[in-house]
């Protein structure tokens, strides 16, 4: 191990305020450390422009120095990206562009930089923060866990604004490029250090002696880009690769992410015309990209989900959780087990009554970790420590320990209202009783509780591992400390958690049904199952409705109709004509009958034997009695489904099923993939304005029938010229 030479600290040269200290070590190598004031992880704010530049001014007149190494003062985030709350100080596409020429300018000092400068990176290292990285003449990061490097400004609607389009495709080449930052996937350490993003991977507590090492021994060798980047970035091949990716890009964009387009344009300009004319067009590509309805509309999300991050959803504080319990093994409770031990970090206990629902859960999460160990982003050894977190039972020994037990059984209230009974009487007295239900209302399950103040309900969405919400609903006697608690669970697991009212549906599923229902009543009037499918997913969906229904379960997604229409009123009913379709043992996805089939098809051109494919199952039709003819335009059942969403969001607004338009947004977005483009139900409603919403319900009332009938709040806002945001 190196050893660290004593450090000899400029007080001089530190300004009041700076969110950087400089000081010169005896081997004449100079240390930039960026520490934000007062913040738990550093962004870059306008003012630090001038801090930098003035750190590198003080920085030259150290007689002898080396070199410089830029780290972090935060224990666990290098630089997490720039402030964007900036952009929203920008008010015209030249206020943006010039923002992003700022950025540009400092990167251009560090990269121009007579004497090395190597990044020394441990935490987060993304957007602006890599692109500071990718300035510098070498990049060390430590092999922790929390340390990620990406370029994610594409989830914002943005690109990469200093310097990333240019820097990034020279460094790597230009697929694995394009591959960051289209996706703005985040790299772990050696993941980055075999594309070539960093120079070398080290344990956190050598960072900065090799970082020193690298600024000692001056310029870094690296291998020449391999001869197929080469040929992608020859006259040749860029007329071959970038009408690829476009095409790729457009089909998965469908046109509504503009950022995508315009960041595969910039990156071929600056390989044609150079790298001088690739940052100009970037800084005036960014400010185009600032002012989009696009990006504003990503930018509220990203705040929002922030802003709940750091809520705890109660008024109390949350109790500490080291041992979660769980019941059922399915395939529910398998992926709740493992987000919670592989994310949480916490023990779990299964409880099931028979074998193989433990081992199912067991399998779930093996499964999952041994294809993270496949790919190299996990060992062998990590598997099998997370593996060891995961322990299961036919009764309920070690339940004593648990804090909190999550109920993934049946949706039987009987059954639900047993698994109260018995958990309160096999935990401690402080244990909290949280059960995953989709439909059943939380007060009717606490209803025979002795503890009713323990009880609260978690509705996770499927799968568990990919979707990113949980809505947390206490009943009206849950304690606001098992309110905190459970939203404390829900963030461990690495959910977004909104807290929804007890009343069918809760939120996510009652704006769900009628926008489902409504693709339905399309298909009895004899659209296409694959025409109102595609007229949703080119709204903006990820999938189309029936398509959704198929995958979740038709016995499972239509189950919660009948308790919507006894509670809510007949605005949710289905058409009856669908009941032939559970009659007929049509499940969906999972036994491989629905609207749609699924079958393992071997065809000529693929090598790796059967390829499953989903086809529009053609017998439905006769099974439904229809003849299919497309005879609606796209944009109109995609109004059809949507507005009625919209309207019953509204509602649940107004009975206090949420708690903010906010949360409403996050609600949707993050449970069901309303079009994130869109910012969700709320933003969209301000967007398109209430005053024209209720006059298209009017219309679809007046041509479908009073389930289209605007509700009350909304007639008012729009009497009122009213909006859900400032």
């Amino acid at each position: 191990m190196v050893q660290t030479e004593k450090e000899t600290v400029m007080p001089a040269m530190q300004p009041e305020q700076s969110a950087f200290k400089f000081s010169v070590r005896e081997d004449k190598v100079g240390i930039i450390t960026f520490d934000v004031p007062g913040e738990r992880v550093n962004t870059l704010k306008a003012e630090c422009v001038e801090q930098f530049l003035l750190m590198f001014e003080k920085a030259q007149h150290v007689s002898g120095l080396k070199g410089l190494v830029i780290l972090s003062g935060k224990p666990d985030s290098f630089i997490a990206g720039a402030d964007i709350s900036m952009i929203a100080g920008c008010q015209t596409q030249e206020d943006a562009t010039a923002l992003a020429e700022k950025g540009q300018k400092l990167f251009a000092q560090i990269a121009h930089y007579p004497l090395p400068v190597v990044a020394a990176i441990h935490g987060a290292c993304l957007g602006g923060g890599l692109e500071l990285a990718l300035a510098c003449h070498a990049r060390i990061c430590s092999l922790d866990e929390k340390t990620r490097l990406g370029l994610p400004e594409v989830q914002l609607g943005l690109l990469p604004g200093s310097g990333g389009t240019q820097r990034l495709p020279r460094l790597i080449g230009i697929s694995a490029a394009l591959d960051m930052i289209l996706t703005g996937r985040q790299l772990k350490a050696k993941q980055a250090q075999r594309l070539g993003v960093v120079d070398d991977t080290v344990p956190a507590d050598i960072l900065l002696d090799v970082a020193v090492q690298y600024v000692k021994k001056g310029a870094v060798k690296r291998k020449p880009l391999a001869w197929s980047q080469r040929l992608l970035a020859s006259p040749l091949g860029r007329p071959l690769l970038f009408p690829m990716v476009y095409k790729k890009t457009r089909e998965k964009t469908r046109g509504h992410y503009p950022a995508a387009e315009k960041i595969i344009s910039v990156i071929r300009a600056g390989l044609e015309k150079g790298a001088e004319k690739g940052f100009q067009l970037e800084a005036k590509a960014f400010g185009e990209l600032a002012m989009t309805q696009e990006s504003e509309a990503l930018r509220s999300l990203f705040f929002a989900s922030t802003a709940l991050k750091n809520e705890t959803g109660s008024s109390a504080r949350p109790a500490e959780i080291k041992n979660v319990g769980l019941l059922g093994g399915g395939l529910m409770g398998g992926g709740i087990a493992n987000v919670t031990i592989t994310r949480g970090n916490l023990p779990v206990r299964i409880k099931d009554i028979n074998e193989k629902g433990i081992n199912q859960a067991f399998k779930y999460t093996w499964d999952r970790l041994s294809k993270r160990v496949k790919q190299r982003r996990l060992t062998s050894s990590e598997r099998t420590r997370q593996m060891s977190l995961l322990t299961g039972t036919l009764d309920y020994r070690g339940f004593q320990q648990v804090d909190i037990v999550v109920e993934a059984v049946f949706e039987d209230l009987v059954l639900k209202r047993k698994m109260v009974a018995e958990i309160e009487e096999n935990t401690g007295s402080e244990t909290i009783f949280a059960s995953n239900t989709s439909s059943l209302p939380i007060h009717k399950i606490a209803e025979m509780a002795t503890r009713p103040e323990k009880v609260i309900g978690l509705h996770y969405f499927s799968p568990v591992d990919k979707m990113p919400l949980v809505e947390v609903i206490p009943h009206e006697g849950t304690s606001e400390k098992t309110i905190a608690t459970a939203v404390a669970l829900a963030k461990k697991q690495g959910k977004t958690a909104i807290v929804v009212g007890d009343k069918a549906g809760f939120y996510v599923n009652r704006i769900l049904a009628p926008y489902i229902n409504e693709a339905s009543y399309c298909l009895v009037e004899g659209e296409p199952i694959e025409h109102i499918d595609n007229a949703l997913v080119n709204f903006g969906f990820p999938i189309g409705p029936i398509n959704l229904l198929d995958e979740v379960g038709i016995d499972v997604g239509t189950k919660i109709i009948p308790i919507l229409v006894e509670q809510l009123g007949n605005r949710f009913a289905a058409p009856a004509i669908l009941d032939a379709i559970l009659k007929d043992d049509r499940k969906g996805k999972k036994n491989g009958r629905g609207f749609y089939s699924y079958k393992s098809k071997q065809a000529s051109f693929w090598p790796f034997g059967k390829k499953s494919q989903r086809e529009v199952d053609a017998s439905i039709y006769a099974l439904l009695k229809i003849k299919p003819a497309v005879k609606m335009l796209p944009a109109d059942i995609a109004q059809r489904c949507v507005m009625l969403m919209l309207n019953e969001a509204v509602r649940c607004l107004d009975e206090g099923i949420i708690r903010s338009p906010r949360d409403g947004d996050i609600g949707a977005v993050f449970g069901i993939g309303f079009p994130p483009f869109l910012g969700g139900p709320f933003r969209y409603l301000d967007k398109l304005g209430s005053e024209k919403v209720v006059e298209i319900l009017r219309r679809l009332e007046a041509q479908y029938g009073e389930r289209f009938s605007p509700c009350e709040r909304l007639v008012q806002m729009a009497d009122q010229k009213k909006t859900f945001y400032a």
